[in-house]
């Protein structure tokens, strides 16, 4: 009796240590922002009655878009993964799924959202996923290892998600639609630059050219995120001049924007030296730059919502 509860247990443990290798496989923070973003761009652009049913789907349908794309980056970059210290541990690399498994968890994924997308929202949707999804697999992915505008690149597929929410309600691409794409696209650089600088030696050892690791002092690093957190101030708050949010979001964005950019200024006042204190103190600004990055977004997403016109 106790032989069969014990392997009952078992079963159980490793049951769960399944889902939640595969949980990991759909990068849950990413694909998380991803629909918060989306169904923040939706309820921007919801004008008549609010439609539950078609804002549940694009959120379902966002989520896994995400999760699929997430699920096949971790496919083609799995021995990759398993150079790095930050990424060692993902499911692949420590063998907790086949790469068989993750092949097609990847693929249906993709399809059931892109076919939610278009089904459930309409084409236009459907389109903007599949743009998501390739852009992202096939241009971001493998650039990655040729060139560190890569990261530029890959800012496309990153942005389009509050596009895909604005399509779903609106069936539409508009000018306050390509606003929450420029907002995403601009914030995105400064949030991925600040992690890649910490973990610069990770992503060289796995033969990825980021710009991070060809900028031994930061310089070229700290400039790219102080155009893009300066274009972030005129982005953001021209949702406000477009009449989409009042000025309560407008004062709040501002506010946000310039904090924003004041961390990466202290991130550019340390860099540009090689020297062991020198990249001790652009190290510790570079972590606050990301963990600003992560308050910054949210909380902007957040003031769209209370200040929607």
């Amino acid at each position: 009796m106790n032989s069969s509860v014990e392997i009952l247990d078992q079963g159980m443990v490793r049951a769960r240590w399944r889902l939640i290798s595969f949980v990991e496989l759909m990068k849950p923070e990413l694909t998380g922002l991803s629909v918060l973003t989306s169904l923040c761009g939706f309820y921007l652009a919801t004008i008549s009655a609010f439609d539950f049913w078609l804002f549940l789907s694009t959120g379902i349908g966002t989520l896994l878009v995400g999760g699929g794309a997430g699920a096949l980056n971790q496919y083609v970059e799995r021995d990759y993964d398993a150079m790095m210290r930050r990424t060692e541990r993902r499911p692949l690399p420590a063998g907790r799924v086949s790469p068989a498994e993750v092949l097609w968890f990847g693929i249906i994924l993709s399809l059931a959202g892109i076919v939610l997308l278009a089904l459930g929202a309409n084409l236009l949707t459907g389109f903007l996923a599949t743009l998501t999804i390739t852009t992202y697999l096939f241009l971001y992915t493998p650039l990655k290892r040729i060139t560190p505008s890569a990261t530029l690149l890959g800012g496309i597929p990153g942005a389009l998600p509050p596009m895909m929410g604005w399509a779903a309600a609106r069936n539409e691409i508009s000018l306050p639609s390509v606003m929450l794409f420029a907002i995403l696209f601009f914030w995105q650089i400064p949030h991925f630059h600040s992690l890649a600088w910490v973990y610069r030696k990770d992503y060289a050892r796995a033969g990825f050219k980021m710009l991070t690791v060809l900028d031994d002092d930061g310089t070229r690093t700290s400039r790219q995120i102080l155009m893009c957190a300066g274009a972030l101030l005129p982005v953001s708050t021209g949702l406000t001049l477009l009449g989409v949010t009042g000025y309560i979001y407008f004062i709040g964005a501002a506010i946000l924007g310039i904090a924003f950019l004041i961390h990466g200024l202290l991130f550019a006042k340390a860099s540009g030296d090689v020297s062991a204190p020198s990249i001790a103190k652009s190290n510790l600004y570079s972590r606050r730059m990301f963990s600003a990055s992560l308050l910054y977004l949210p909380a902007l997403m957040f003031l769209m919502a209370v200040d929607r016109v």
